[in-house]
């Protein structure tokens, strides 16, 4: 069984930068582990994931360049690093893991998502 736990949002301004952090318990290795988002009134889109097996990396086109996506095994944790954050990154950010390790762009492929952490915009 796979926990995973979303830290890291908060209120951010046009241009801020913030590291989103999802920690793992219980079974902890041997997944890819993917990050979506979800705005109010949208559905739950594709971000960025990354594979267990070889660290490859996926990115959806609308964040490549200024998301970073990272592991440390150490800490059982993923990060994306968020730059240059515009109006349309404000959102539920959400991960969860592929145990196919397919780098799919589709959350159905995906399972044991966590609660969600928040990035909202003052202006």
């Amino acid at each position: 069984q796979v926990q995973l736990a979303e830290s890291g949002g908060g209120l951010v301004r046009a241009g801020d930068s913030l590291t989103l952090s999802c920690r793992a318990s219980g079974h902890t290795a041997g997944y890819a582990t993917g990050w979506f988002r979800q705005a109010p009134g949208k559905g739950r889109g594709f971000v960025a994931s990354i594979r267990w097996s070889d660290s490859r990396t996926y990115y959806a086109t609308s964040v490549q360049g200024r998301f970073t996506i990272s592991r440390d095994n150490a800490k059982n944790t993923v990060y994306l690093q968020v730059n240059s954050l515009n109006s349309e990154d404000k959102a539920v950010y959400y991960c969860a893991a592929d145990w196919f390790e397919s780098g799919s762009y589709d959350s159905g492929e995906y399972d044991c998502w966590g609660q969600g952490t928040q990035v909202t915009g003052s202006s």
